[in-house]
């Protein structure tokens, strides 16, 4: 079951129908054969659910089932916007506040009214949406809208997750941000520091070592090495070949997107792989999950990990701007 599908299971209580299916990607033919393979089940006629599903109540959960309530409650002019449109896009909303649900709308009371929070702009304006009956702000506007009014590390998160998933690109963004009636400085700033990442821990990971200011990693993967911690597996990794070091981090809560299927004349694509010339690591730093929660920590650790490489390799960094 791929996201789009999962939001509307988790809005319906676990079941889906065929209207939410198709939807969601899939065609009747697809629909057929996870039915018959047994992968779906059939509920009553046109009703499915993934079988042996587990829908765990989340607040994320509880939160999108709140969002097709006000909209359903609201009419045809309110539509879901910032972070209430990125959950009906399933993209990840890690940091950001689910007590509200944000919809905008061209008329009527802005302001905040019983776990709604109403924004009145007329028109509208553009980059709006209906999905499956479901009215929305489109994803790059969404994240506009979030990076304009939430804390920068959870509005990175989201953009990196839409990046990867291909539902925006830096063109979209960059319009929907000019397209804002206010927030632009501020969400210019976080398109800025989006990092390419593939899961929620790689991007925080990532945008706590750019706000310390410490190097970039290099884009090539960390050449074969022993972990650290054998007990802790599996683990991603950044390579820092200037410094020798690999920063190994929890790989939670990886991005989706859509499989690649290339055609039959296209390649698929080799993986990258590291250099086997090139500098071997000599240091390696762990970071947990929990420890993403403490940024200033973060950073002192794989700066003393920097500094323990350089003097086992004899290696040392000189800043030209103090020469």
């Amino acid at each position: 079951m791929n996201p789009q599908l999962a939001v509307m299971a988790s809005i319906r209580g676990g079941v889906f129908t065929r209207a939410d299916a198709r939807a969601s990607g899939y065609h009747d033919a697809d629909i057929d054969s996870l039915l018959h393979s047994g992968s779906w089940r059939r509920i009553r006629r046109g009703t499915y659910a993934a079988h042996r599903s587990l829908m765990l109540v989340t607040d994320e959960v509880l939160y999108l089932r709140r969002i097709y309530e006000v909209l359903r409650a609201g009419g045809p002019g309110v539509f879901a916007s910032h972070q209430s449109a990125a959950a009906l896009h399933a993209l990840p909303v890690w940091g950001l506040d689910l007590t509200r649900v944000h919809v905008t709308a061209s008329d009527g009371r802005s302001g905040r009214l019983r776990g709604v929070h109403r924004h009145i702009r007329d028109p509208v304006g553009p980059g709006l949406q209906l999905w499956n009956r479901l009215r929305m702000a489109s994803p790059a506007r969404a994240i506009a809208e979030v990076a304009a009014t939430a804390p920068p590390a959870p509005a990175v998160v989201l953009a990196d997750a839409a990046m990867y998933a291909g539902l925006v690109n830096r063109r979209t963004l960059n319009r929907a941000v000019t397209l804002l009636d206010h927030g632009t400085k501020r969400a210019t700033r976080v398109l800025d520091q989006l990092t390419g990442s593939a899961s929620i821990a790689e991007s925080r990971l990532r945008f706590i070592l750019a706000d310390a200011g410490l190097p970039a990693p290099s884009p090539s993967p960390p050449p074969d090495c022993e972990p650290t911690d054998p007990d802790v597996s599996p683990a991603e990794g950044l390579w820092f070949p200037d410094e020798r070091t690999v920063v190994e981090f929890e790989p939670r809560f990886p991005f989706w997107c859509e499989e690649f299927e290339p055609s039959v004349d296209e390649p698929i694509p080799e993986p990258a792989v590291a250099d086997p010339d090139g500098p071997q690591p000599v240091e390696h730093c762990w970071i947990s999950w929990t420890d993403l929660a403490d940024p200033p920590t973060v950073a002192d650790r794989i700066r003393t990990t920097f500094t323990r490489a350089a003097r086992r390799t004899g290696i040392r960094h000189f800043d030209l701007a103090r020469m």
